[in-house]
């Protein structure tokens, strides 16, 4: 499990990435988070956990219904989760995958169906599914610049290129996200049964 904080002052993003991960992380993809993308945009929130990185053009997304999926939301800024909105994957009886978010602030408590399909329900709107890698990483120009100590990345090479994640994207009032504070800071973790 590992956890990344992002501070949002209603609009002001930051970002952050692991790709290449520790052999244990890197042997457990459908839980190995690989980015956490969380904003606000006028009066929605909107936040992608990416996870199973690296999966080549082609590839199945990866579906494990062992993993939980959680964003945390800290509205007072004491590092504790005010809101943690929870996600699950699960098979029917014709194994076919579905998508299940429970927690969720305001007046929707369950969003859930097929996976690869916009699910939306009162104001909120889930997705999840296969999607190409929005990462960017020249590893050549990191590996030049450990090199030489010249910096030497180059816009033109992205190591990505061509590489998908599964994703979880999820969108919702911001007001409900907010409640009465002014900032949040979020999360994500995964947990395996």
């Amino acid at each position: 499990m590992r956890w990344l904080a992002l501070a949002l002052l209603l609009g002001t993003p930051a970002l952050a990435a692991d790709h290449a991960e520790a052999p244990g992380a890197a042997a457990d993809p459908a839980a190995d988070i690989a980015d956490f993308y969380a904003w606000s945009q006028s009066d929605r929130f909107v936040a992608i956990v990416t996870f199973a990185p690296l999966t080549a053009a082609g590839g199945d997304a990866t579906w494990d219904a062992d993993v939980l999926y959680t964003v945390h939301v800290d509205r007072d800024a004491d590092n504790v989760p005010d809101v943690s909105m929870h996600f699950r994957f699960g098979q029917d009886g014709n194994g076919n995958w579905g998508v299940q978010a429970t927690d969720l602030p305001g007046s929707v408590a369950t969003v859930e169906g097929a996976v690869e399909t916009p699910l939306e329900d009162g104001g909120v709107k889930l997705w999840a599914g296969l999607a190409d890698d929005p990462f960017f990483f020249d590893i050549a120009g990191f590996q030049e610049t450990l090199a030489t100590g010249t910096v030497s990345f180059d816009s033109s090479r992205d190591s990505l290129a061509g590489t998908n994640v599964t994703a979880i994207v999820i969108e919702l009032p911001v007001a409900d996200v907010l409640g009465s504070g002014t900032t949040l800071s979020t999360w994500s973790t995964t947990a395996r049964k």
